[in-house]
């Protein structure tokens, strides 16, 4: 699938996510709520941490893939746009790594 991108996973989760629950699993994921959401979110890092662990990089492309849906659905679920996100990386991008690390505020 060649040209797919974020933003398309957004649009997509987006229309689903509007769909009846019994139809689709990210309107089931959304209907469940955040906290739901946000759990599955975790357990796709930590799945996607220990592919990368392993060494295995076909499971690791295939985590990875479950983490990048699974928090497009907590965005959505937010109302967080892509963009913010997007945005917010490129602030962070625009210095060094460590710069930025030192630059941000604790709570």
């Amino acid at each position: 699938m060649t040209g797919f991108n974020l933003s398309d996973l957004e649009n997509i989760v987006a229309v689903r996510a509007k769909a009846a629950p019994e139809e689709s699993w990210t309107a089931k994921l959304v209907a469940a709520g955040q906290r739901k959401a946000a759990k599955k979110l975790g357990e796709e890092a930590v799945e996607t941490v220990i592919a990368a662990i392993s060494e295995d990089r076909k499971n690791l492309v295939d985590e990875s893939a479950d983490l990048l849906y699974h928090l497009m659905v907590v965005l959505n679920i937010a109302a967080v746009p892509l963009q913010d996100v997007m945005d917010e990386l490129a602030r962070r991008t625009s210095q060094s790594g460590l710069e930025e690390k030192a630059n941000r505020k604790t709570p």
